[in-house]
């Protein structure tokens, strides 16, 4: 019996009633089963058209439910979990399509969406080379290319699933509930901080590449499979913190979480997220130069620099830069190979995995050997951490040309959107940010595999979904954001 203030409650305890009901199921299962197996189906086929209903009445909650999600779920990689939450939410999105169509409603798209999918179709283009011994591996890995093309569909999926909130529910809450997102991922990250040695083994049977205790200590990842895949989620959500600081009566708040995010960003020890900060604060103060932004631009990234360097291993990270081609013009490329072999230097390795690849992939220089594949052709079974080296060796000259294409077609919507936004609103500014986080993305590109990086893309297209929305003609929000007269805060 529960109690209240007044007493004991009249209501009995809600895990009573679950365990009932889920006692009350199963007894009806195993009559209708032992009656008539057939009953049984008819009972299994009225549940599934009442969760449908359900699902149709309660959409705006279930996405935005989806959308918090999916920044838990690469810790149960192991189990293929994020693998069937994509499926699923494909499958969902077909299925609400489909029925709008069939009842004359209409589905909400713009021309983007539809570049988008043309793009997608595209890729499909390399599993059938693949499936017909057209590309540089056999038929035998299709399945491993199906999987990565429906990795990208879901984005795509993800974006049509976002448009069809367009007028329901105001963008400024959209992006407000996505920060409920960083709850676990933030959470599992400070539990990792604090108490190292104990979390690597609580995940170690969720995921594929568990933390050693050692590594754990010095670079944190939170839910994600890898600290440079937290990175870059840190990095698109540090962006969309400083939105809702330029345009919230709560700013302390959101300071708040903007250093907290910074903190976060620096333990996980990724000198490629330094040079995608870099070039992240670059662009957002360049537009509006003036001493007092350049100053505080300068400030915030030597923040995070002596943050970085505060640690023994970030120190040890940051020094290794130093023997390397990019910064000691002493030694050359084939001597950094050798020594990739001894001195563990993840730059100098880096540039033995390209250079391998890159002489693979003048065998098949126009397709390719794949999609999602490049992995399969390096000697040690790892992506190739350079994803303009990844796309050419996957999709040759032909693959590189549409994905840059792509790019840059990404580049223009959001250059569009900025030209017809109003000066000083939210919308403008989110597209600023969206920008100068698009401006990153091929920096890390370089020595990274982003394009993996499976999270970021997912709340990325949602973002860029919502950015192409006239938000003069949606709901208005019950949020904290302040309408176009308070004057955002600049770097």
């Amino acid at each position: 019996m529960m109690w209240s203030n007044n007493g004991p409650s009249r209501f009995p305890n809600p895990t009573l009633l679950v365990g009932l009901a889920g006692v009350g199921v199963g007894i009806v299962t195993g009559l209708l089963a032992g009656i008539n197996p057939l009953l049984l189906v008819l009972a299994l086929g009225a549940g599934m058209v009442a969760v449908l209903v359900y699902c149709f009445a309660s959409f705006d909650q279930i996405v935005l439910g989806l959308l918090i999600l999916r920044s838990s779920l690469d810790i149960f990689s192991k189990q293929q979990l994020p693998a069937l939450f994509a499926i699923g939410l494909d499958a969902v999105t077909l299925l609400y399509v489909t029925v709008m169509l069939l009842t004359g409603q209409r589905v909400k798209t713009d021309k983007f969406w539809w570049l988008f999918a043309g793009w997608v179709g595209l890729q499909g283009l390399w599993v059938i080379l693949l499936a017909l011994g057209g590309l540089g591996l056999d038929s035998s890995y299709v399945s491993v290319s199906i999987r990565e093309w429906v990795r990208l569909f879901s984005w795509l999926m993800v974006y049509l699933l976002i448009m069809q909130l367009k007028h329901r529910i105001a963008p400024e809450k959209i992006i407000h509930m996505l920060f409920l997102a960083l709850v676990l991922p933030l959470t599992l990250a400070l539990i990792q901080m604090i108490i190292p040695s104990v979390l690597p083994s609580i995940l170690s049977p969720m995921r594929d590449h568990s933390a050693t205790i050692s590594e754990g200590a010095s670079r944190i990842r939170g839910t994600m499979g890898h600290p440079n895949t937290f990175v870059t989620f840190i990095l698109l959500f540090i962006g969309l913190t400083y939105w809702k600081l330029s345009h919230s009566k709560q700013r302390l708040l959101w300071l708040l979480l903007l250093g907290l995010l910074a903190f976060f960003f620096v333990s996980t020890k990724s000198l490629f997220g330094l040079m995608m900060l870099g070039t992240f604060v670059l662009v957002l103060i360049a537009p509006r130069l003036s001493l007092v932004n350049l100053i505080g631009g300068l400030l915030f990234f030597a923040l995070v620099i002596g943050l970085f360097a505060s640690s023994e291993f970030g120190q040890e990270r940051l020094g290794s830069i130093a023997n390397t081609p990019l910064l000691n013009p002493d030694i050359e490329i084939w001597r950094a190979i050798l020594l990739s072999k001894v001195d563990n230097n993840s730059f100098n390795w880096r540039l033995d995995q390209w250079t391998y690849l890159l002489t693979q992939w003048q065998h098949f220089p126009i397709l390719g050997y794949g999609l999602g594949l490049s992995h399969h052709i390096s000697t040690n079974g790892l992506l190739p951490h350079n994803d303009y080296v990844r796309i050419l060796v996957e999709g040759g000259l032909v693959g590189l040309g549409t994905f840059l294409a792509f790019f840059f077609a990404q580049f223009l919507r959001l250059v569009q959107l900025l030209r017809y936004a109003p000066p000083g609103s939210g919308q403008r500014d989110l597209c600023f940010i969206l920008l100068a986080t698009l401006m990153a993305i091929p920096v890390g590109m370089i020595t990274e595999n982003i394009w993996s990086h499976t999270n970021f893309f997912f709340y990325w297209y949602t973002l860029l979904a919502i950015a192409g929305w006239n938000w003069q003609r949606c709901p208005p929000s019950d949020s904290t954001v302040v309408t176009s007269t308070v004057k955002p805060t600049r770097f």
